[in-house]
C-alpha cells in the first residue's frame, strides 16, 4: 500500500525542512489535514531526533465545536507526549478592529502565538499542513485578483520560519491516509460553508471546471505554480545584483537607490528592486500589491522631486536630487547630538556610532588620498576644537575655492538632502569649520610650505 511518508520525507530532505535538536512548532487545528501533518511529524522523530510542540488556536467563533477541537488536539499531543500550547481569540473582533477579513485575521492571530511559542522554546520552525490543494486554491485565488508572476507561484515548502512539509500532496491522499491508519479527527463546519472565497473556489469553482473543462486542475494548478517559480527566481537572482548596485544607502529606518539608474532598468527588475527595498524596510510583502509598486515608480519616472507618497505599512516614498528614498515614516528621525569636545587620541561619539582619531605627526609621515584621513597646519587651528551640527549663519571656505560660502549654499550645492543637513558632524574650531566629515576641509586649515606641525585626523564607523 502506498503510504504518503515517503514523499513527506522526501520533502523534508530535499528542502531541508527539519535537522537534528530543530524546535518545530505545529499548527493543529484537528482537521484531517493536521492531524495527518502531526502524525507523519511523530512518526518522523524516529528517524530524526528533534523537538516537537503542537499549537491550536481556538477562534473563538463556533462556540462548543471549537472547545471540542481543542479538548481534542490536546488528548491527541498527550497520548505521544507532545507539549500542547493553546490560545483562545476573538478573530471577529480583530477582523473589525483592524479592518481587515476574518481569514487575514486568524492568519495573524495563529502565527503571531506560534511565534510566541518559538520564543520560548528558543527559536525553530512552524510546521503547517499546506497541501498541493491549498495550493491550488491559493493560485486559482490571485488568478482571479490579477496576480502576476510572483503570486503564480502560490507557497513555498519554506518561507522564512514556516515550513510546509506536505505541499505536494493531495487531499484525497491525505483522507487515504487517515483512513488507513485509523486516524481520528475532528470536523469544522465553516469548511462546507461558502462564505469564505477559498470554500467558494474548493466547494464551487474546481468541480465546474473538473466537470467541464479540466479534470486535473488542481494538478495543472500546481505545476503552473513550479513553472512560475522558476521563472520567478531566475529574476530575482537578476534583481538582487542590480539591488546591491543601486542601493547608496541603508539602514534600518530608510533605503536610497540611484533614481536614474533605477529608472533605466526593465519593469520586471524595477519592480523587484522596490519590492525588496520595501521588504528589507518592514521584514514583509504580504499586502504589498502591484498598485504601491507602482505608486513608486510613478514618482520615480515623474522626478517628483519634493513630493512624498505614503505607500504602505508606514513606508513612505521620495524624490531627492534623482534618488529614490524610501523610508518608515513611523520612526523617529536620529536626534542631533549635542557638541562634543575633541582631544588629542580616540574620541567616542555614540549618537553618530563615530569613532575619531586625532594625533599629532610629521610633515613627511603624511599620505594623501585616504578616504577617512585628513591633515591639518596644527598652528593654525585655535583650541578648543568641537564636534557640533551646523549653525545658522555658518560659513565654511572649501578647499580651492579660494574664498567663502555660506554653509547652507555648500550643502545645496553637493545635493546634501535638507533631512540629512542636521546630522553631518563639523569638527570645528573656536572660530571656523575645520572639517565637515564625510566632505571637504577648510582651505584655512591646508597643509602649506610653511607647515611645521600636522595634525592628523581620522575617523571610522563602528
Amino acid at each position: 500500500m502506498y503510504d504518503i511518508f515517503d514523499k513527506f520525507y522526501e520533502n523534508i530532505i530535499e528542502y531541508n525542512l527539519i535537522n537534528k535538536n530543530d524546535n518545530i512548532v505545529a499548527g493543529i487545528s484537528g482537521g484531517i489535514d493536521s492531524v495527518v501533518l502531526f502524525d507523519l511529524l511523530v512518526r518522523l522523530m524516529n528517524i530524526i531526533d528533534y523537538n516537537l510542540y503542537v499549537a491550536h488556536v481556538n477562534h473563538g467563533v463556533r462556540g462548543d465545536e471549537a472547545d471540542r477541537d481543542e479538548r481534542f488536539v490536546e488528548k491527541l499531543s498527550q497520548r505521544y507526549n507532545i507539549p500542547f500550547y493553546s490560545r483562545k481569540v476573538d478573530m471577529n473582533g480583530y477582523a473589525k478592529e483592524k479592518k481587515i477579513s476574518s481569514e487575514e485575521a486568524g492568519r495573524i492571530l495563529r502565527y503571531e502565538f506560534f511565534r510566541k511559542i518559538l520564543n520560548d522554546v528558543g527559536g525553530g520552525k512552524i510546521a503547517v499542513a499546506h497541501n498541493k490543494n491549498d495550493q491550488a486554491e491559493t493560485v486559482m485565488l490571485r488568478i482571479i485578483r490579477g496576480t502576476g508572476i510572483d503570486g503564480l507561484r502560490g507557497m513555498q515548502f519554506q518561507t522564512q520560519d514556516i515550513i510546509r512539509p506536505i505541499l505536494n500532496i493531495k487531499r484525497n491522499e491525505l483522507e487515504e491516509y487517515l483512513t488507513a491508519h485509523k486516524l481520528d479527527h475532528v470536523e469544522d463546519y465553516t469548511n462546507v460553508e461558502t462564505v469564505y472565497q477559498r470554500n467558494k473556489i474548493r466547494l464551487e469553482l474546481f468541480p465546474y471546471i473538473e466537470e467541464n473543462f479540466n479534470p486535473n486542475i488542481v494538478n495543472s494548478l500546481y505545476r503552473l505554480s513550479k513553472n512560475a517559480q522558476i521563472d520567478s527566481d531566475a529574476l530575482d537572482i537578476i534583481a538582487e545584483k542590480k539591488y546591491n548596485l543601486l542601493v547608496k544607502k541603508k539602514d534600518n529606518n530608510s533605503i536610497i537607490i540611484e533614481g536614474a539608474l533605477l529608472n533605466k532598468e526593465l519593469p520586471a527588475i524595477k519592480n523587484r528592486i522596490i519590492r525588496k527595498a520595501i521588504f528589507c524596510l518592514c521584514n514583509d510583502i504580504i499586502d504589498i500589491e502591484k498598485k504601491h509598486i507602482e505608486l513608486v515608480t510613478d514618482l520615480l519616472e515623474k522626478n517628483m522631486t519634493g513630493k512624498s507618497l505614503n505607500i504602505t505599512k508606514g513606508i513612505v516614498a521620495r524624490i531627492s536630487y534623482g534618488n529614490l528614498y524610501l523610508e518608515l515614516s513611523n520612526q523617529p528621525i536620529k536626534t542631533v547630538f549635542k557638541p562634543k569636545e575633541l582631544s588629542i587620541g580616540e574620541n567616542i561619539v555614540e549618537e553618530l556610532g563615530l569613532k575619531l582619531m586625532i594625533e599629532e605627526i610629521d610633515l613627511k609621515d603624511v599620505k594623501y588620498n585616504l578616504t577617512n584621513t585628513k591633515y591639518f597646519d596644527y598652528d593654525k587651528i585655535e583650541w578648543p576644537i568641537i564636534l557640533r551640527t551646523r549653525r545658522e549663519n555658518d560659513i565654511f571656505y572649501p578647499l580651492g575655492l579660494g574664498g567663502k560660502k555660506k554653509l547652507k549654499k555648500y550643502f545645496i550645492d553637493k545635493k546634501i538632502p535638507q533631512e540629512e543637513r542636521d546630522r553631518i558632524p563639523l569638527v570645528c574650531d573656536s572660530n571656523n569649520i575645520i572639517w565637515i566629515i564625510g566632505y571637504d576641509i577648510s582651505d584655512i586649515f591646508k597643509i602649506t610650505n610653511k607647515t611645521q606641525r600636522v595634525l592628523k585626523m581620522q575617523y571610522q564607523k563602528y
